[in-house]
């Protein structure tokens, strides 16, 4: 099995005048900010003219009042908030990655894997191609420049591109005159769009960066298209759709997503109450209590509660200003944070039989101090149960 990477969040904004888009990517992204915590970025197009800012830390952290100033008013605007998959935690690999070509300029943010980056790499690499970061972002973002170079249009282009491409990707990319999101054709990635009361359009990795800027969702991007916006409107390219089978990532429902997104048309918070119910008609247990880890627990544990008639309760309180354990590099970095970012209810926990409800095991580094902890609280019993299907080799 592959190493299981965080996600990334994405987020576009169009409209055909003169608006503080870069407010409204604050906005976007702070609401995707549980996506990925390592750096955060965005470019504003003001008319062709693009401004971009991007570093390592929380979007509160990264766009100052000056920043956003900097930043300005512009008719498009791309955002993105990372955790790295290929490449280091450094600020060559932030995004939106902002490119200088031929036919233009092109700003680009990512959510995703390649699965033959290193092919595609090393040809591009042999055939003259210098590369300024380690992440796959790079890659396509060559791709797609060099296929511009033989094609009527940015998005005759992408589609280009998604011939040689492979794997997980979902892209929002701004030339200087189109915003285009791309999805790749197994859906592994989420992506959807929706529009503003005053026509603007917003693409998003999750449903909920639309509400954070008041956007009403419209739909789901369909796995393989391409959707283009411009002053024109609105259009589709779906030559690349229906030619591989669907293969949303089952992650994103179990631990990824916020559970008031909806992703392919799925409740995530309804998704994850069916799992705890699940669990308790497959895993029954005579207990006391069921308490959920937080925040991505707690909707099993509601559905594992209602379930099984075993009251449902608060044992666990997150300190909300301490970042997602899972998503922090480090060993030593991530035991720490258990400890910081969970505290037992004591009174709720002790003398109890207690079922434990929480998404998954990655590592196993937080089900051990989650237990010992609720252990230490006083609970007589802890019957642990996870969302997270178990994976089989084939």
């Amino acid at each position: 099995m592959s190493n299981l990477h965080e996600e990334c969040g994405v987020f576009g904004i169009y409209n055909d005048r003169q608006a503080d888009l870069a407010s409204d990517c604050y906005y976007a992204l702070s609401a995707l900010q549980h996506r990925g915590q390592e750096s955060a970025g965005i470019t504003v197009n003001e008319r062709g003219l693009l401004r971009t800012h991007k570093d390592a830390g929380l979007v509160q952290d990264v766009f100052t009042k000056d920043v956003m100033d900097y930043l300005g008013a512009g008719n498009m605007a791309v955002g993105h908030v990372r955790y790295g998959t290929t490449g280091g935690n450094t600020r060559a690999n932030c995004q939106p990655l902002e490119v200088n070509h031929q036919k233009g300029k092109l700003a680009l943010a990512h959510n995703g894997n390649l699965t033959n980056a290193y092919d595609l790499r090393n040809r591009l690499e042999l055939s003259g191609a210098i590369f300024h970061s380690t992440s796959d972002t790079e890659t396509i973002a060559y791709m797609i420049t060099r296929a511009r170079l033989k094609t009527p249009s940015i998005e005759k282009a992408v589609s280009s591109a998604m011939d040689e491409i492979e794997g997980a990707y979902s892209l929002v990319l701004m030339s200087s005159t189109k915003l285009i999101a791309v999805r790749d054709p197994n859906g592994v990635r989420p992506l959807c769009y929706g529009k503003t009361q005053d026509g603007t359009y917003v693409v998003a990795s999750e449903s909920c960066a639309l509400l954070a800027v008041g956007a009403a969702f419209i739909r789901d991007i369909d796995p393989g298209e391409i959707v283009i916006f411009t002053q024109d409107g609105v259009e589709s390219d779906r030559s690349h759709c229906g030619i591989l089978p669907q293969k949303t990532c089952v992650f994103e429902y179990i631990y990824f997503a916020r559970p008031d997104s909806e992703i392919d048309g799925i409740s995530v918070h309804a998704s994850r109450m069916m799992a705890g119910r699940i669990l308790a008609k497959d895993r029954p247990v005579d207990a006391d209590l069921v308490i959920g880890v937080p925040d991505s627990g707690l909707d099993a544990a509601l559905g594992y509660a209602q379930e099984s008639g075993i009251p449902y309760g608060i044992g666990l309180i997150k300190n909300k200003y301490i970042g997602r354990t899972f998503i922090s590099p480090g060993q030593e970095e991530r035991i720490d944070m258990v400890h910081m970012k969970l505290q037992p209810v004591r009174h709720a926990l002790n003398g109890k039989r207690i079922v434990l409800l929480d998404d998954s095991i990655v590592r196993g580094t937080t089900s051990r101090g989650i237990i010992s902890m609720i252990r230490e609280a006083g609970a007589k019993e802890i019957h642990l149960r996870i969302c997270a299907p178990p994976f089989i080799h084939p």
